[in-house]
């Protein structure tokens, strides 16, 4: 039917071909079902945990089945793997004037500035109010709002909003969280790859 009676977390014999997606639509209950119970052996509140409170407090719980393709982002590489299926699927779409060389199907958003000696190969994304000069941008790269990027070359890499990378050479297959400083000290690298978290700051 279209009512769930039972979640398992993980299980080792599952009980069936279906698996949770991860994707909810919540009423406000959901807040006194979490208040209500206790960590899981990870020492975290399980979502799967207020679910299952809620329907063995007798609150209907339904869902949807997802046709299309679903990828688990549980590890960095799992992210970029995503990373890389949205991006097949996304049209031109350049917001800007800009005198760079873009190639292929790169999204630009607006209020971003890109000086004529950078090259953007897409599939990629660049968010709004972005300021990228004399760089390369390749094939697989999404990079959020508000980013500074100088002399670098990027490819295959998620580079979330408010990020600063100057000088940092050529980074590949990277994962780099909101805020980040990435600078460089001394000699040029062939290649960096990166799993950097929230508002941290690399020298080089």
């Amino acid at each position: 039917g279209k009512t769930i009676k039972r979640l398992i977390e993980k299980p080792k014999v599952p009980p069936s071909n279906l698996a949770l997606v991860g994707i909810y639509f919540f009423k406000p209950v959901i807040h006194e079902a979490v208040r209500n119970i206790k960590p899981s052996w990870r020492n975290e509140l399980e979502i799967t945990d207020a679910i299952q409170w809620l329907i063995d407090h007798g609150y209907k719980v339904g869902w949807t089945k997802v046709e299309n393709w679903w990828k688990d982002t549980g590890k960095p590489e799992d992210i970029l793997d995503a990373n890389r299926l949205i991006l097949d699927d996304i049209k031109r779409k350049v917001k800007i004037e800009t005198r760079a060389k873009i190639i292929g199907r790169v999204i630009i958003e607006e209020g971003t500035e890109i000086d004529e000696n950078t090259v953007i190969k897409g599939p990629a994304i660049i968010g709004r109010n972005c300021k990228i000069r004399n760089s390369y941008i390749g094939p697989y790269t999404s990079i959020g709002d508000n980013c500074v990027i100088e002399n670098t070359e990027i490819e295959d890499s998620v580079i979330l909003e408010g990020c600063e990378i100057r000088n940092a050479g050529r980074i590949l297959e990277s994962l780099i969280g909101r805020g980040v400083k990435i600078l460089k000290s001394s000699n040029h690298p062939i290649g960096r790859k990166l799993v950097v978290g929230d508002n941290s700051q690399l020298i080089l």
